[in-house]
């Protein structure tokens, strides 16, 4: 979480984070430093190949019977990483559109930067309080398709931030990080799409952007942290431009962080804008839930998975 105002408590049409799908060359071996360094395990039916029926309905058909891995936190919290085999090619972190790292909710910031100490995630933001609050606490790593994580500890509860307690050592992704060209093109798509309500803007001290982008480490970007339901949120960033659109292979998925999913109400204002038919499936994350996929303005896939309440 980067520091920022908290913007007033809504419901909005789209929450919690449900995944974050990642392309890697090889999702066994992402998937095994997930479970030794993070503590995330197997889920039954992770390692089938991914279905044609699936991959048409993200609108990336070429990716039809990758390697897949899905693995959940310690404790069961609704949500998992999905690890599929596909092309990263000269992909760098933080530089281009779409999305760009996923925030972890974890219960000891600092004793997990002492573990990961020599581990194959490059520590690319040590623990450090936030500018604005020292009763959070965060750390960043880069894992090795590319993906950037967030690692982040509320020391107390703060009453402006509807976040979720941590269960195990490492839970559930609790915000995503989306980077774009114009930060109110981002909110106006999911304001409009999402009924997302309005979230202040606010210059924030980014390092791990900067650095990446070999800019100023004090250099301010923009940023709106756009309140979700289920204690979650999308973090919408105004990258710089040094920063260009992220390419992806024809038909198939973008590297890295290539999908987020959220919970939906309803799919049926979306069909029209999907980007393949509606999918279903009985295993995790859909439960037997129906679930589509859209195109956001940066170049984003957005997963939608209707709720069963």
């Amino acid at each position: 979480m980067s520091g920022h105002s908290a913007p007033a408590r809504v419901q909005p049409r789209i929450g919690p984070i449900t995944c974050v799908t990642v392309t890697t060359e090889d999702p066994e071996s992402t998937a095994a430093l997930y479970r030794e360094w993070l503590d995330y395990r197997d889920v039954p039916g992770g390692a089938d190949p991914l279905p044609e029926t699936l991959a048409t309905s993200w609108g990336v058909p070429d990716q039809a019977g990758a390697d897949v891995r899905l693995l959940a936190p310690a404790e069961d919290s609704g949500f998992w990483f999905r690890f599929v085999a596909g092309q990263t090619g000269d992909y760098r972190a933080l530089t281009t559109w779409g999305w760009n790292a996923s925030e972890l909710i974890v219960q000891d910031v600092d004793a997990l930067a002492a573990r990961l100490v020599g581990s194959p995630f490059r520590i690319i933001g040590p623990p450090e309080d936030l500018s604005f609050t020292d009763a959070i606490r965060a750390m960043q790593i880069e894992g090795p398709a590319g993906e950037v994580v967030y690692l982040t500890q509320f020391k107390r509860r703060l009453e402006e931030f509807d976040t979720p307690e941590p269960a195990c050592a490492v839970d559930r992704c609790f915000i995503v990080i989306l980077g774009g060209a114009d930060l109110a093109e981002l909110k106006r798509y999911y304001e409009a799409v999402f009924g997302v309500p309005d979230a202040p803007v606010m210059p924030v001290k980014i390092g791990v952007l900067s650095n990446a982008l070999g800019l100023p480490v004090d250099q301010a970007h923009d940023l709106s942290a756009l309140p979700l339901a289920g204690q979650s949120f999308i973090e919408a960033d105004q990258y710089p431009p040094e920063t260009v659109a992220r390419a992806a292979p024809e038909g198939a998925l973008p590297p890295a962080m290539a999908i987020v999913s959220f919970r939906v109400p309803d799919l049926a204002p979306h069909e029209p804008a999907a980007l393949g038919p509606v999918y279903t499936s009985e295993r995790p994350p859909y439960a037997g839930a129906r679930a589509l996929t859209l195109r956001g303005p940066a170049g984003e896939l957005i997963e939608l998975i209707e709720s069963r309440d």
